[in-house]
C-alpha cells in the first residue's frame, strides 16, 4: 500500500509536497514522519530535504494499526468493489453501519472487521459514508487514513455523489425538482430531525422514474448530507417514503422506509479514475415493484 509521487518542479521541500501537493492533514503528516514511512528515491529521508524534478517520493501507508476497538463478527454483506485502497459493500436493511450502545456487535463495521481479520489487513475500519439502520445500499470503506481524508474532501467539494432510489407515497405534480429546506434536530428527540429555520442547509435533487397505484419510484441525489435528509424532505413535500414509520406511515408492503443507496460516484484518490458503482435493488423493493407493477 504505497503512494508514489513523481516530483515535477525543482527545489521543493518534501514537507511542502506532502502538505500542498498531496493535501495530507497535519495529524497524518506527523504520523508518517514519526513512523519513518516517507522515502525519497527509495531511501528513508528527512522531510525538510529539497526534492527536484523527476525525484520519486514514496509513502508507505501499509503500516499496521490497532483495530481492537471493533469486535469482529460474521455479519453478511456483498462486496461491490475492492482494491488495495478501497472496499465498497452493499449493506442490507436492518443492519446498523457503526457500533452504538444498542448495536455493539451486530453492525456492518463488525462485519468489516471480521473480513479484515480474514484477509490479515491490520487497519482501522473507516467508513466514508453511513446509512440509517433500515436504509439499504452502498457503503464505502477506506483502507487507510489518507484515502478516507481524500474521499471526505471530495464530499465537501461535491465530487463524491450519492444517488438513492425511494418509493414514495402519492404522485408528484412536478416530476423533476430540487428540494431546499434546512434541517435541524427536533426539540426533545435524540433521533428525529425536522425542517427548521435554525437548521443547516439541505438540498435534495429528485426525479420521478415511474408511477403506479398512487406510488412513485423516485431517484434522489444528495447535494448535502444531513441526517434523515431524504426522508424529511419527502415528508415536507407531502410524499413520505413508503413504510417510514418515523416520518410517514407504516405499510403492509414493506417493513422499513423504502430507501436504497443504489449508486455512488467518486474519483479514485490513487488512480485518479472515475468510479461509478451500482447496487442492485433489494428484494423487498422488487417485491413491491412486482406486486403493484411500478
Amino acid at each position: 500500500m504505497e503512494l508514489e509521487y513523481l516530483v515535477d518542479t525543482d527545489n521543493l521541500s518534501i514537507n511542502s509536497i506532502l502538505k500542498n501537493k498531496l493535501n495530507i492533514s497535519s495529524n497524518l503528516y506527523y504520523k508518517l514522519i514519526k513512523g519513518h514511512f516517507i522515502y525519497l528515491n527509495n531511501e528513508k529521508c528527512d522531510t525538510r530535504t529539497l526534492a527536484n524534478k523527476n525525484d520519486l517520493i514514496t509513502i508507505d501507508f501499509g503500516y499496521a494499526e490497532d483495530n481492537s476497538n471493533i469486535v469482529p463478527k460474521d455479519i453478511p454483506f456483498k462486496i461491490i468493489y475492492e482494491d488495495e485502497w478501497i472496499l465498497v459493500v452493499q449493506k442490507d436493511a436492518g443492519i446498523a453501519t457503526i457500533p452504538s450502545i444498542l448495536h455493539y456487535e451486530d453492525t456492518l463495521e463488525n462485519g468489516i472487521k471480521f473480513y479484515f481479520d480474514k484477509i490479515n489487513l491490520k487497519k482501522k475500519v473507516r467508513p466514508v459514508n453511513r446509512l440509517d439502520l433500515n436504509t439499504s445500499g452502498l457503503v464505502v470503506f477506506a483502507k487507510c487514513e489518507y484515502i478516507q481524508q481524500c474521499l471526505i474532501n471530495q464530499m465537501k467539494n461535491n465530487l463524491f455523489s450519492k444517488e438513492y432510489l425511494a418509493i414514495c407515497e402519492g404522485t408528484f405534480n412536478q416530476k423533476i425538482g430540487e428540494i431546499r429546506f434546512p434541517i435541524g434536530r427536533k426539540p426533545g428527540s435524540i433521533i428525529e430531525r425536522e425542517v427548521s429555520s435554525n437548521g443547516k442547509l439541505a438540498i435534495t435533487d429528485y426525479e420521478v422514474i415511474k408511477e403506479f397505484n398512487n406510488l412513485s419510484l423516485v431517484k434522489c441525489i444528495l447535494k448535502t448530507g444531513r441526517t434523515h435528509q431524504i426522508r424529511i424532505h419527502m415528508k415536507e413535500i407531502s410524499h413520505p417514503l413508503l413504510g417510514d414509520s418515523l416520518y410517514g406511515n407504516k405499510s403492509d408492503l414493506i417493513s422499513r422506509q423504502s430507501l436504497h443507496c443504489y449508486k455512488i460516484t467518486f474519483i479514485h484518490p490513487i488512480t485518479k479514475n472515475k468510479l461509478e458503482l451500482i447496487s442492485n435493488l433489494p428484494q423487498d423493493f422488487l417485491n413491491i415493484i412486482y406486486r403493484v407493477n411500478l
